[in-house]
């Protein structure tokens, strides 16, 4: 059983906004009850869609877009300082990424770096991340080249998210478009990324984002074009992936397959279960993990009570999944059963204009000032 702590979880949210909207919202998430209560609000930015979170040292790093000639986009990454109290956010360095527009980033701790990810350029970028939280200018970019079997979807690179393994080794690239899993070996002292081969994804499946089992060497791959998660085995030495299986995340009876979309995927902290959203189906997928094989069995679909779940995010306890809805333009909480897996309604909503990601700061994380 899991202990119960009082308080609230601070979680932020990002959106498909334009610069004169409020696109990037904080909430407090109630241990308890799993209520959403509006902190904060902030805009000036357009599309300040992923975000992720140097715990520690309370930053918040997103991808977003500038006008860079008055015709013509580019893409930026903001980092920003956050009050832990209410989650206002402070902005503290901006800098150009990859391509015009970017639709992932990931932050590392130990290498002190965040790599940005180009769907709509096919690129990956490497920015190092300074000692005061700023981010230094992009220092390594990578360009995929070749295309996938799907005739309307994979005519090009289409890297989706990048990254980090737990041992803090290899940086995958999950490319759509070319049904691979770039490895790539990061050198923070050299502010680069070096190519170190591939793993090769079922066809025309679309891998998208990935996560990775928190105590053994699984690791997830949710596919955004054939509503499949695969699981993989990693070697630890070497960063290559063994696929293990493929499951999917849509019931059989469902008679519009082709018409979904997959999105987001996450694991528990305690590694016990797997998650996968659909959009189209709008529902969310559950999986409990074999801890000796890696393997997936299929726990339950469940509404996701909203219109395309494009993202969702597991809450530091492994308690609740607050599920983003990007066209209902909504987050809504579900409680995790703990021995089932299960996700049951709480009945708690919060309004959220076109968002697209959501994530928790995780205070167990101890602070070290800057």
């Amino acid at each position: 059983m899991r202990q119960e702590k009082k308080g609230s979880f601070l979680l932020f949210a990002g959106s498909y906004a334009e610069a004169p909207e409020d696109g990037l919202y904080a909430y407090a998430l109630d241990r308890t009850s799993g209520a959403l209560t509006l902190l904060n609000r902030s805009g000036g930015y357009r599309n300040p869609c992923f975000l992720d979170l140097d715990h520690r040292n309370r930053r918040l790093y997103t991808v977003a877009e500038r006008e860079a000639d008055g015709t013509e986009t580019c893409a930026v990454a903001l980092a920003f300082a956050f009050d832990p109290a209410d989650g206002q956010l402070q902005l503290l360095s901006e800098e150009k990424t990859v391509g015009r527009a970017t639709c992932h980033i990931q932050y590392n701790d130990a290498g002190r770096y965040v790599v940005a990810t180009s769907y709509s350029g096919g690129a990956v970028g490497y920015l190092p991340v300074l000692p005061d939280g700023q981010l230094g200018r992009m220092s390594d970019a990578h360009r995929h080249e070749g295309a996938g079997p799907h005739p309307t979807r994979q005519d090009r690179p289409h890297p989706h998210s990048a990254y980090t393994d737990p041992e803090n080794r290899y940086v995958y690239v999950p490319d759509l478009g070319l049904d691979r899993i770039k490895i790539y070996k990061p050198d923070a002292a050299g502010g680069k990324l070096e190519p170190h081969g591939e793993a090769i994804a079922p066809p025309a499946s679309g891998p998208r984002h990935m996560a990775f089992h928190p105590s053994k060497p699984y690791v997830y791959v949710i596919n955004e074009l054939d509503s499949t998660i695969s699981a993989y085995e990693q070697d630890p030495a070497s960063g290559a992936l063994r696929l293990i299986e493929s499951v999917t995340t849509l019931p059989e009876d469902y008679a519009q397959q082709d018409d979904n979309t997959c999105a987001e995927i996450q694991i528990t902290p305690d590694g016990r279960f797997v998650y996968g959203s659909n959009r189209g189906h709008d529902s969310i997928a559950a999986f409990r993990v074999d801890d000796r094989t890696g393997r997936l069995s299929p726990v339950q679909i469940v509404s996701s009570l909203g219109r395309r779940p494009r993202n969702f995010a597991v809450s530091p306890d492994g308690r609740y999944i607050v599920a983003a809805h990007q066209d209902s333009a909504n987050l809504v909480v579900f409680r995790i059963d703990d021995e089932t897996g299960m996700l049951l309604d709480t009945g708690h909503r919060a309004e959220a204009s076109k968002v697209v990601c959501v994530r928790f700061w995780n205070e167990d994380h101890t602070p070290s000032v800057q």
